[in-house]
């Protein structure tokens, strides 16, 4: 721990000459309710965040419950989706532009929503893993895409809007796993997940409906 904060003051010094001396004036209101396109895009922005919290809080518990993976191995779930969502990003600037806006959010969505379908629906621990990276893929560009989207957008101020939908899109991150939890409480944790299919499918539809 020592000597990680060492890395920190150290990297703060450094970094000292090149930071700003003043913060940005926000100019918005302390609390915005999002409306019209902003509160669409945080509605799509909550149900990618959603699926990121089940992949966090359940994929581990899936593998171990429903496929016989060794509690001690189970955490490989996670770890897949989350290097398939980061090489995603890393390689989303030249696809974004090529694809666009409209097939990016499409082609994410039913990524995903495949993804999460193979590892329910198929009985082999070897499909859940593939089914993750699927996922972490799929989901990789869309809320970059929605952010951009939303700094495009006329309906709401840029700097309210961005708030907006990010708060939105972090109780989804927050609240989801509870749900989910919920769902699998009264059904089982497979039809959880194939509930997050289907709102992935309708992420891949709202391409259509963004005019921004």
């Amino acid at each position: 721990m020592s000597l990680v904060a060492l890395f920190i003051a150290i990297a703060l010094f450094r970094a000292g000459p090149n930071m700003l001396g003043y913060g940005s004036e926000a100019g918005g209101p302390a609390f915005a309710i999002p409306r019209g396109v902003v509160l669409f895009i945080g509605l799509m922005c909550f149900t990618v965040f959603l699926t990121e919290g089940a992949m966090l809080d359940w994929s581990a518990v899936f593998l171990s419950a429903q496929r016989g993976v060794e509690p001690s191995y189970a955490g490989f779930g996670y770890a897949v989706f989350a290097l398939a969502m980061a090489i995603g990003r890393l390689c989303g600037d030249p696809i974004v532009r090529r694809l666009g806006v409209h097939k990016i959010i499409l082609f994410g969505g039913l990524c995903a929503a495949v993804g999460m379908a193979v590892a329910t629906l198929i009985p082999y621990w070897q499909a859940a893993l593939s089914g993750y990276a699927l996922v972490g893929i799929g989901c990789s560009n869309i809320v970059p895409v929605f952010y951009s989207a939303v700094g495009r957008q006329k309906t709401m101020p840029e700097n309210v809007a961005v708030p907006a939908i990010t708060t939105l899109g972090y109780i989804g991150i927050l609240m989801g796993p509870a749900g989910i939890g919920l769902v699998a409480h009264l059904s089982s944790l497979g039809i959880a997940f194939l509930v997050i299919a289907v709102m992935l499918l309708g992420v891949a539809l709202s391409g259509r409906f963004l005019k921004v």
